[in-house]
């Protein structure tokens, strides 16, 4: 049996239900990939059901060098704790995708330093960062001068978690598209193996993503969700203790307050609400669902606050973006759906 190009699953021809189908025997692709490459349709939903355990217990089988694409925008459901262990290997290339959705004002020396500290808090260990854009090609040659200083004739395992950048990075690599790639996590759905420049590449699965807001919606909001170009920091100044409600996914509180500022950097696709705080339960529960939207598959949500201890401090919301807080205030409450991880970390920006 041959395998798809685009997710590397072994194509089949008697279950259209099932994945790796396609209806003609001589097809390069399954018919999954073909309809997401030219329609953006999404016939079988794999966000869930790759089991991540697998996965990387295989590529910690093979003696390969590995790139793990992280996302900049999402970076805190990139990480995997632990990945020196699970993989059994210090031999790591961190490629740093979507460099190009991060603000014009944020310079690479400042995401580096970012990503470095993040990573010493964690106990990961890497060889070298190269940070990556979607357009223009920008990092390609720098991955290429790092393959050809590291492999040493090995295979090159590219990994990371589910809708990451993988695939959208190989096809830059190859300077076409041979890959699917797109929004929805869980696209590559097994081990694939290409050739770029005499050098052999793995793609593989997504690990599944954890903690996030883009496991727990409708997968056709995901367009409003994720950001597909440069985000722009909105920035209000906050006197009082004020409320904000991103569509119908979160709710951000500032208490406490006096002199402040908040700033968001989510997708411009999602609206944000300004409100007082004791009035903002009622006004989210009256109006959730017509006026806020999108919304979570199930409204279960969870609180948790912190106080304020850093000058500028963020507050991320796993898989929806963030909220940078400074001045004078007394702390920060956030409303999110069950399952999603609310991160407190020192400024990015």
């Amino acid at each position: 049996m041959a395998n798809c190009k685009g997710c590397g699953i072994t194509l089949q021809y008697d279950d259209p239900s099932a994945p790796g189908y396609t209806p003609k025997k001589d097809s390069e692709y399954c018919q999954r990939c073909f309809r997401l490459m030219h329609y953006d349709d999404l016939t079988v939903s794999m966000r869930k059901g790759i089991d991540p355990d697998t996965v990387l217990d295989r590529i910690a089988s093979m003696n390969a060098l590995v790139l793990w694409v992280v996302d900049l925008f999402d970076f805190e459901a990139s990480l995997i704790p632990s990945l020196n262990r699970r993989i059994n290997t210090d031999d790591i290339i961190m490629v740093a995708a979507k460099r190009d959705i991060l603000p014009d004002t944020l310079n690479h020396e400042k995401v580096a330093r970012f990503v470095f500290a993040r990573l010493k808090e964690e106990g990961i260990h890497i060889k070298g960062l190269i940070l990556t854009s979607r357009l223009h090609g920008q990092g390609v040659q720098e991955i290429k001068d790092a393959v050809n200083m590291y492999a040493h004739g090995r295979d090159v395992v590219v990994m990371g978690r589910a809708n990451a950048g993988k695939s959208t990075l190989l096809n830059n690599m190859l300077g076409k598209t041979l890959l699917t790639s797109s929004r929805y996590p869980g696209t590559t759905l097994d081990f694939n193996r290409l050739e770029i420049d005499g050098q052999t590449y793995i793609d593989t699965p997504g690990i599944e993503i954890t903690g996030s807001i883009l496991m727990d919606v409708r997968e056709e909001d995901l367009k409003t969700i994720l950001p597909a170009r440069t985000i722009k920091p909105q920035i209000y100044q906050v006197n009082r203790d004020q409320s904000f409600i991103i569509g119908g996914l979160a709710r951000f509180d500032v208490l406490g307050c006096d002199h402040a500022t908040a700033v968001f950097y989510l997708s411009d696709g999602l609206g944000i609400h300004r409100c007082k705080a004791d009035h903002a339960q009622e006004l989210f529960e009256k109006h959730y669902g017509e006026l806020f939207v999108p919304v979570p598959l199930q409204k279960k949500f969870r609180t948790v606050s912190s106080g304020k201890h850093m000058a500028k401090m963020d507050v991320v919301i796993g898989g929806l973006g963030w909220m940078c807080v400074s001045g004078q205030m007394d702390g920060v409450r956030v409303m999110a759906p069950d399952d999603v991880n609310v991160t407190f970390r020192k400024a990015m920006l």
